[in-house]
């Protein structure tokens, strides 16, 4: 606006600045759109905004188009979604809102990324409730505000773009998914149930023919395969047993065999308890498969704790937790008690001492330590495995360096406590001296010590009138 001014002086412009107009970013599987806000009143009013966008025409007269970023590839979608998600900005967001975003204010969906975006481009940011409200509207007409676009043409582009980033989210190898491990832990503790009830099922069931097996062989495996290999009691003595048991237990089941008193069954029914012997047999094969694949999974997931607290116990606390993540993230003290929840939330509502311990108790160092010292070795071996847990689950390195050094230290503490317990056992009290008793014979001299008093025997004599005057005396 320029003004008139008095004759010698210099004419100046005075420069009214236009009110900011309001851009809405808004992201699709295609690429970056900015529309134009036309009424900026209706934001507040969430019916208002529903109701405009309920047709092409009202979408059209809340916003406009413009401009329109195209992504080149599904590599720069991926790109450009990955840098949304953490809430960063990427190289071709930058360059697209200093073109056509600068001077204006922006609404977006993002307050962390308005944040970025104010500091580093200097681009005023809004988000709020009725900004989300009108990316909701924006989302339902985005076809007919884009144009050109149909569902056809977009819904490959998003199916693609989010297989795509469902991939970049798992940053690490294949080797890393601890998904497998949760899966394998939870069907191994099936399996051990499973497997005890059809062992006992079987001892039960052939125990009505040859009661006298289960005492001479106590393992379930053993047992199995023995009644497989058997059948009939009475052709126990043309089997060899050689394969599956000892010398001494094969004689001793031969024996009682010809004096069993076990009912007589038939074919039919041996030949059901044998396929359910096979089936306790084929499961404990599986089983052993099943730990070896654990045991591998969890030397490449998680290397130091496994060296800490073994590979079940390992496994056990990530399937509780949800995910190494998760656990990572848990402190020491809560990785200490993982698993002992209820008695936990019982010691609180009765007011009585908490757990020291959950599903660490198992590792084998605590099994090592003396009743009286396993709260303090829990205590320090949670606090190892939390720092292991962090270097497993965020670490590059695939070696256990740090879960070794830390089993060190906790076997040092533990011979440190036992230490402790010998030399107390020995009435030596490690760095104090002790305590001498004291002797009224010996003078109080300070740097000599006299010799003790002369024996006296007439001492150990007591007269018979001195304690009859005592008696009186008490009367």
């Amino acid at each position: 606006v320029s003004m008139k001014t008095r004759p010698g002086t210099t004419p100046h412009t005075v420069r009214v600045s236009a009110p900011r107009k309001m851009l809405l970013l808004f992201e699709t599987p295609a690429g970056f759109s900015l529309f134009k806000v036309k009424d900026e009143g209706k934001l507040e009013d969430a019916e208002a905004l529903q109701e405009a966008f309920s047709t092409p025409e009202g979408a059209k007269k809340m916003v406009s188009m413009k401009a329109f970023s195209k992504f080149d590839n599904t590599a720069e979608a991926l790109a450009a979604a990955a840098s949304m998600v953490d809430s960063k900005i990427g190289k071709d967001l930058k360059k697209f809102l200093k073109k056509h975003a600068e001077g204006e204010t922006l609404a977006l969906a993002d307050a962390k990324l308005g944040g970025l975006i104010k500091e580093k481009l200097g681009i005023a940011c809004v988000y709020s409730s009725g900004v989300m409200e009108l990316m909701r509207g924006v989302r339902y007409q985005l076809n007919e505000l884009i144009g050109g676009l149909t569902d056809a043409d977009i819904a490959p582009m998003a199916l693609g773009l989010s297989h795509s980033l469902s991939r970049y989210k798992l940053k690490f190898s294949p080797d890393k998914v601890d998904t497998m491990v949760v899966q394998a832990i939870g069907l191994l503790d099936e399996l051990d149930k499973e497997l005890n009830t059809y062992a006992m099922r079987v001892r039960e069931w052939y125990g009505w023919h040859f009661p006298e097996m289960t005492k001479i062989i106590a393992d379930n495996m053993q047992y199995a395969k023995t009644v497989i290999q058997m059948g009939d009691r009475a052709t126990a003595s043309d089997h060899d047993f050689s394969g599956t048991l000892d010398e001494d237990v094969e004689q001793d089941l031969k024996d009682a065999a010809v004096i069993s008193m076990g009912t007589e069954i038939s074919v039919d029914d041996l030949n059901n308890i044998k396929q359910l012997a096979e089936q306790v047999v084929s499961l404990s094969e599986y089983r052993i498969q099943l730990y070896d694949y654990l045991k591998s999974r969890m030397n490449a997931i998680a290397p130091n704790l496994t060296v800490l607290v073994g590979e079940l116990v390992g496994a056990r606390l990530i399937s509780h937790a949800g995910s190494l993540i998760n656990l990572a993230k848990h402190p020491a003290s809560t990785v200490q008690i993982l698993g002992a929840e209820k008695a936990l939330f019982r010691a609180l509502k009765t007011k009585h001492e908490t757990p020291k311990y959950g599903l660490i108790y198992h590792a084998s160092l605590i099994g090592q330590a003396a009743p009286k010292f396993k709260g303090k070795i829990s205590r320090v071996l949670a606090a190892k495995c939390a720092l292991s847990i962090r270097v497993d689950a965020l670490g590059e390195s695939s070696e256990a360096t740090i879960g070794v050094e830390s089993r060190e230290k906790v076997e040092a503490r533990l011979r440190q406590l036992e230490g402790k317990t010998l030399g107390d056992a020995a009435g030596v009290a490690k760095g104090k001296e002790s305590a001498k008793k004291h002797d009224k014979s010996r003078d109080a001299a300070p740097a000599l010590l006299s010799a003790p008093k002369a024996y006296n025997p007439d001492a150990d004599v007591s007269d018979k009138k001195e304690k009859k005057e005592k008696k009186e005396k008490k009367e």
